[in-house]
């Protein structure tokens, strides 16, 4: 894997390390060459035999799969440098997430990547498309946002066929969301207790939930916008999603819709609002899990629908996510090395 000092590679290291079926053979970097996975995340206080080293064509010799956890603009790099070298390269970054190059240069416009390779890359969350991973040589996974999103909105879209006039999502991370770069924004005086609204008229996540839903069917999106806050706890998202649509549905029958398309889904568990102690979902229920809560609600009143997700952003939203579609990918159990429960209270 690649990007072994971050959160998310952080993460993957953790999960792959307990994987009864991979194995890590090479990790990646370039700021911190020579160094110890143990060196860099202090929870991992284990000899792996490994430290990172510089990424170049050799690593093709020593993986199955090479696992991307950097930045979108190395991403990009990477995959253009080993691309039909190695069996399957899965990114977790943005680089490749939006298809449509007018969509993708207005959300990524530092990202210069080969046009060539946008096509091959697999698109989308594991419950989605993972028939497609089987066979493919690239996959590109959605941000934690995205995959939030798309969870809680396919069974409108993909399931129902609705026609959804105006989706509206609200949208509130933990600090893990922002990666390890110092910013004044992030430091805990400023944070801790914090909602911030960091990009209160647009996310480049509800870009990449928009192309996919639009070339989705049977139903339609018309338009997809949204609001997201940085709240002061670490690890967690949730998305809120306001569905306003012109076609007549109630409470039962979006129930039993979300029940039967995630039917089978072992990742995903739809639930009801009032079903536990604490109203549901909410990210302290799925952390340190590659679980995703999703809940439906009618507004009767207010005309609309309300799905809501919940996820571990590192987790569901990023690494275990990653190890998930490689189980696809290489024909493992799904859940292997991912049978791991929430930790509650965190």
């Amino acid at each position: 894997m690649v990007g072994a000092s971050g959160l998310a590679g952080g993460d993957l290291i953790r999960l792959l390390s307990q994987h009864p079926g991979m194995e890590l053979t090479f990790l990646g970097g370039s700021s911190n060459i020579g160094r110890r996975p143990a060196d860099l995340h202090p929870g991992l206080r284990f000899d792996m035999g490994l430290t990172v080293q510089p990424v170049t064509e050799e690593v093709a010799d020593l993986v199955d799969v090479l696992f991307l956890a950097t930045p979108a603009p190395v991403s990009a790099e990477l995959a253009a440098l080993l691309a039909d070298r190695i069996p399957a390269v899965i990114d977790l970054s943005g680089a490749f997430r939006i298809r449509t190059p007018e969509l993708h240069d207005r959300w990524y416009p530092k990202v210069k990547r080969r046009t060539d390779l946008v096509d091959r890359f697999v698109y989308g969350v594991p419950e989605l498309v993972g028939e497609q991973f089987s066979d493919a040589a690239l996959i590109s996974l959605p941000g934690c946002y995205a995959t939030a999103m798309t969870l809680s909105l396919a069974p409108l879209t993909l399931g129902l066929g609705l026609e959804l006039k105006t989706v509206v999502v609200d949208g509130k991370s933990g600090s893990s969301g922002g990666g390890l770069s110092l910013r004044t924004t992030d430091l805990h005086p400023l944070r801790n207790g914090a909602i911030a609204p960091y990009s209160p008229t647009g996310h480049r996540h509800a870009g990449e939930v928009s192309d996919f839903l639009e070339r989705g069917k049977p139903g339609s999106i018309g338009s997809l916008s949204m609001s997201a806050y940085g709240v002061s706890h670490v690890r967690g998202l949730m998305t809120s999603s306001y569905v306003f649509t012109d076609e007549q549905v109630d409470q039962r029958e979006l129930q039993r819709a979300y029940t039967r398309f995630y039917k089978g889904k072992q990742f995903v568990r739809v639930r009801r609002h009032d079903e536990t102690l604490i109203p549901v979902p909410d990210p302290q229920a799925v952390l340190g899990s590659n679980f995703c809560d999703v809940t439906v609600l009618h507004d009767e009143e207010g005309g609309r629908v309300v799905a809501l997700a919940a996820l571990d952003n590192l987790v569901k939203g990023a690494a275990g996510q990653a190890v998930q579609a490689a189980n696809l990918r290489f024909a493992l159990r799904e859940e292997e090395g991912l049978t791991m429960q929430p930790v509650m209270p965190a």
